[in-house]
């Protein structure tokens, strides 16, 4: 391990820190993104489509 100097402790710590934040927001956007696919897929389920799905063609009553 390379010397620090006598900051090695503060230098640890602010690097340990910033590896907790960043997995900790990973964690929140994966736990989103799972949320989010399961509230569009209750949707689509109960027939609400997303506007970029498109229109659904109309057929003509005769």
């Amino acid at each position: 391990m390379p010397d620090l100097g006598p900051h090695a402790i503060y230098i640890l710590v602010a690097y340990g820190v910033t590896f907790a934040v960043l997995l900790a927001l990973a964690f929140v956007i994966i736990e989103d993104d799972r949320k989010q696919r399961r509230t569009l897929a209750e949707l689509e389920e109960r027939g609400i489509r997303r506007r970029s799905a498109g229109k659904k063609p109309r057929t003509r009553r005769s």
